[in-house]
């Protein structure tokens, strides 16, 4: 295992269903992590947002690109979704990640640095999307933070995000999170080990 793991995930408030998904996987040359928010909240934006991680579960090979390029054709019709990939390449130390719509991603490497990337605006729904790809270095013990628009920027700049335990970053960031959270929240908290 090169990629240790956590999520936390929560509906919003006074929802059963959570419009965010989820989907990951390590194979001995990398790792792909995807998270989707399904426009609006409850049934239906779970299920453009499932809709488009079994899309990504079928398509692990293929690049960011072609990835997004796929799910905007299958939405056509459905709710649109906010997506965010990221693609670790564990032979070439490389990962690329590209966002489109409020699904960040924050990079903190061994000596605390902080990175954030700014993602494309608006969302994936059966029409062509300008695409902006993140291309960088993987580094050992790099953390990556991936997270729905639950999450805010005063979340992020906590200090317990410097730490190298994935399960303690989710549970320090579950236990100080407000009761009454007005989006559906999605946390996915990955460390690279070499």
């Amino acid at each position: 295992m090169h990629m240790d793991i956590s999520v936390f995930q929560k509906p919003k408030k006074g929802n059963y269903y959570c419009g965010d998904s989820y989907y990951y996987k390590e194979t001995e040359q990398g790792f792909i992590c995807a998270l989707a928010d399904g426009l609006g909240s409850g049934e239906y934006a779970k299920e453009s947002s499932q809709l488009v991680m079994d899309i990504i579960e079928s398509n692990t090979n293929a690049s960011v690109e072609q990835i997004i390029k796929v799910c905007n054709q299958k939405l056509v019709g459905k709710r649109g979704v906010v997506l965010g990939i990221l693609k670790v390449d564990f032979n070439e130390k490389n990962y690329t990640f590209s966002s489109i719509g409020n699904i960040g991603l924050m990079t903190i490497s061994s000596k605390s640095e902080k990175k954030r990337n700014i993602p494309n605006a608006g969302y994936i729904g059966g029409f062509p999307r300008p695409l902006k790809v993140l291309r960088d270095n993987l580094l050992d013990e790099m953390v990556f933070v991936m997270f729905s628009d639950g999450v805010d920027s005063l979340d992020l700049s906590s200090s317990y995000f410097l730490g190298k335990d994935v399960s303690k970053i989710t549970e320090l960031f579950s236990h100080f999170l407000s009761d009454s959270i007005k989006d559906d929240t999605t946390l996915l908290v990955m460390k690279y080990n070499a």
